[in-house]
């Protein structure tokens, strides 16, 4: 719950600061006399709609270690420590990226890459993953961390939740006006009315929930990706089915709504059409059928 409220309070914050720097620019004036000006109209989705995307982006990483609490290995301690980062700078050479800050965090198993850059990613591991799977089966899982970072999924998955969110702004406000002057407003009454309103705030939520199923779905392809991609980097897929084998049975460490879908696998959604991750099966099955 606390990361579900923190997620949403930073989102009406964005939206907030947007508004007030929108209405100073004037780009929201897309409401004229005339009806609605969608040159203005585009500009101004556009704008709402990748700045949230983007600037999540960018503070993903310095988010990802406080909302975990993951600390950064800076100097190896332990053995383990010391093959932890190793085996992510094998993993970052074989598939041609620049060492990731290797860190671990404190939880139920699991494990998740983040960063706004390739070349300067995080990779995160939980002392529960460590403790309850084998070194081949950790090396499988940092190695699909490593593949989401090497095909660029995080700026990818950021882009994808701009272009939705832009279409979600722009059709919740052209729906919006299109009711309004039909149903609610007078002619003569050139101002939005309450139907407007009502009917924006309505839209986005039922646009937005249409807009989660098509980047959940392009999470679930992702994953699919990272899993073929660790199976490449290790010279087999084995290593990875005896890692999702052994992730299928135990109940995945939760992580904050913003980094759900770069971890090695998260806990079911509301339905299939909502997870960010295929289920365990299909993702074995999957990795059973490369040649």
């Amino acid at each position: 719950m606390k990361r579900i409220v923190l997620f949403l309070l930073t989102n009406l914050a964005v939206m907030l600061v947007m508004s007030v720097v929108l209405s100073l620019l004037g780009v929201n004036r897309f409401l004229t006399a005339n009806g609605l000006q969608m040159g203005t109209l585009m500009a101004f989705s556009l704008v709402v709609g990748f700045t949230g995307a983007i600037f999540s982006l960018l503070i993903s990483k310095p988010m990802a270690k406080w909302s975990t609490g993951a600390r950064v290995i800076e100097a190896p301690s332990t053995s383990t420590e010391l093959w932890l980062v190793n085996t992510v700078k094998m993993l970052a050479e074989r598939a041609g990226i620049s060492m990731p800050e290797v860190a671990i965090y404190n939880g139920e198993p699991n494990a998740f890459a983040t960063g706004a850059f390739k070349n300067s990613a995080l990779v995160a591991v939980s002392t529960g993953l460590l403790e309850s799977m084998t070194r081949e089966e950790v090396e499988a899982v940092l190695g699909h961390e490593v593949a989401h970072v090497a095909n660029g999924d995080m700026v990818t998955m950021a882009l994808i939740q701009g272009v939705v969110n832009t279409f979600v702004v722009f059709l919740a406000r052209v729906v919006g006006y299109a009711i309004d002057k039909a149903v609610f407003r007078n002619n003569d009454d050139d101002r939005p009315g309450i139907g407007y309103m009502i009917t924006v705030f309505v839209c986005e939520i039922v646009f937005g929930i249409a807009a989660s199923i098509i980047v959940a779905w392009f999470s679930r392809q992702r994953e699919f990706r990272a899993d073929a991609g660790s199976a490449r980097l290790l010279g087999s897929n084995l290593p990875m089915i005896h890692a999702l084998a052994r992730l299928g049975g135990m109940e995945p460490g939760e992580l904050p709504k913003s980094m759900a879908a770069s971890g090695i696998s998260d806990k079911p959604g509301w339905g299939a059409l909502f997870s960010t991750h295929p289920p365990m099966e299909q993702r074995i099955a999957a990795l059973q059928s490369l040649k």
